[in-house]
């Protein structure tokens, strides 16, 4: 075995920033020449690609945080192709493994975004980056894997605040399509799938629906019922099909049919995002009937009806707890103060970024403001982790620190979920990410410039 330290991943930029600070770098010229090569790495996305990991890895005396099985004071982690192998305070390192010492610092599981549009959502003004919606009401078989793309500025600056993976998922219509997980590393698309159809996305309809502004006098506002009944009879026709598709009859291939046998079939979740009472009640009703999985998305009256999504076993995901109250009467901390209510009550929960791409790097920090309002730190950090993975099938995979799961991990100066914290290196799947992002990036750049000014005014 061989034993190193740990070295920044930012590159040679951030070695000539250090240089300028100490004034080893002198003069303007030699700053300009340290700024030349930035205009290609802000093309290449200001990160590279790492290969597959090629040797054993053992990172060392850190405080390993598993989330499933406790805290372990100066442990250590051991993984060897991509896979954990092992985790304790006392384990065998084997032979040829490079050992890193990490003490000091803190190991957790990478951090699981279970709504994100990263990778299909680029720049909000400009339409032809973004490509989360389908025409139509019903796109059972759109996969937001396939429109990843790998190059977006959104990847690296969600990996530099702790998010690894993210549950990618399209929008618009009643069925939107399949959410993918995606680790946050890889060439293209198909390698940093994880699973094409982790869950299907329904947006159930609006109870109390309004004339929008931008309608004219023969705009036909959508009925409530007759929305409800549309899903209906989709499941209704999908389930018509799988049982011809099962007698062996002869029949012309619906994608949009055979997109819903894993949901018919109880494999995967649906993803109902509902936020009033009402919603929710008439989802839980109607997944009861369809006998499918049920997963509420956005949940903002998931509290008033926590009783019934217990008994049902239905659980949540908090779209975000970082918001203003939408009504009235309601207090200023109401989605800060939520998750902590349903973990009172017993509700399973997760905690989301916020479906922008722009938000999913504030991941960690929607569970901090939940602890802040008296959310336990180890359920925040369940929420944004295991809680996730398991909502979505990938539990056997992520979420936790365990021999035999994927090698997705941060190394850290704290918790994840604090935002004083930094977090100093990741890997997913065992691969030892750069860690440059594109704001990492334009900080060194200006900050250079800062101290080409002084030097001018000294």
């Amino acid at each position: 075995m061989h034993t190193t330290t740990p070295t920044s991943p930012r590159g040679t930029m951030t070695n000539a920033l250090s240089r300028l600070r100490s004034g080893a770098l002198g003069g303007l010229v030699a700053g300009a020449l340290a700024l030349a090569a930035l205009p290609s790495a802000v093309e290449a996305q200001v990160r590279m690609t790492v290969p597959p990991q090629a040797e054993p890895i053992a990172l060392t005396g850190a405080t390993i945080h598993t989330v499933t099985n406790g805290t372990i004071e100066n442990g250590t982690i051991v993984f060897e192709n991509g896979v954990i192998t092992a985790v304790g305070a006392d384990v065998a390192i084997p032979a040829g493994a490079r050992v890193v010492d990490y003490s000091g610092k803190h190991i957790y599981p990478g951090l699981i975004d279970a709504y994100s549009t990263v990778g299909i959502a680029e720049i909000g003004a400009v339409g032809v980056s973004n490509d989360t919606n389908e025409l139509g009401d019903f796109n059972p078989n759109v996969k937001a894997a396939i429109a990843v793309n790998a190059e977006s500025r959104h990847i690296g600056t969600s990996r530099s605040a702790g998010v690894l993976t993210t549950l990618t998922t399209p929008g618009g219509g009643l069925i939107s399509g399949m959410s993918s997980a995606m680790a946050l590393e890889g060439w293209d698309w198909e390698e940093m799938t994880l699973d094409q159809a982790a869950a299907l996305n329904v947006n159930w309809p609006n109870p109390d629906p309004r004339r929008p502004w931008w309608a004219g006098p023969d705009f036909e506002v959508p009925s409530y019922t007759a929305e409800v009944e549309k899903l209906k009879d989709f499941f209704a026709n999908a389930r018509a099909y799988k049982a011809a598709m099962e007698a062996g009859e002869e029949l012309p291939t619906d994608s949009r049919y055979a997109a819903m046998m894993p949901v018919l079939n109880r494999e995967i979740p649906v993803v109902v995002a509902a936020n009033g009472a009402a919603q929710i009640n008439d989802a839980i009703t109607w997944a009861t009937e369809e006998n499918v999985r049920l997963v509420i998305r956005g949940g903002r009256d998931a509290i008033h009806v926590a009783d019934r999504l217990i008994a049902n076993d239905v659980p949540v995901i908090l779209t975000s707890t970082m918001a203003a109250p939408d009504r009235d009467y309601e207090g200023y901390d109401g989605a800060y103060s939520m998750p902590a209510e349903l973990h009172e009550a017993g509700v399973t929960f997760a905690i989301s970024g916020g479906s922008g791409a722009l938000y999913t790097n504030r991941l960690g920090y929607e569970a901090g403001v939940a602890v802040a309002f008296g959310l336990p730190e180890e359920e925040a950090l369940k929420a944004v982790t295991i809680n996730a993975a398991e909502f979505m099938g990938l539990s056997d995979r992520l979420g936790s620190l365990e021999p035999g799961k994927q090698a997705t991990l941060l190394v850290t100066t704290g918790t994840p979920l604090d935002m004083t914290s930094d977090i100093e290196q990741a890997y997913i799947q065992g691969r030892e990410l750069d860690m440059m992002d594109i704001q990492k990036w334009f900080f060194e750049k200006y900050m250079a410039k800062v101290m080409q000014l002084r030097r001018m005014i000294m």
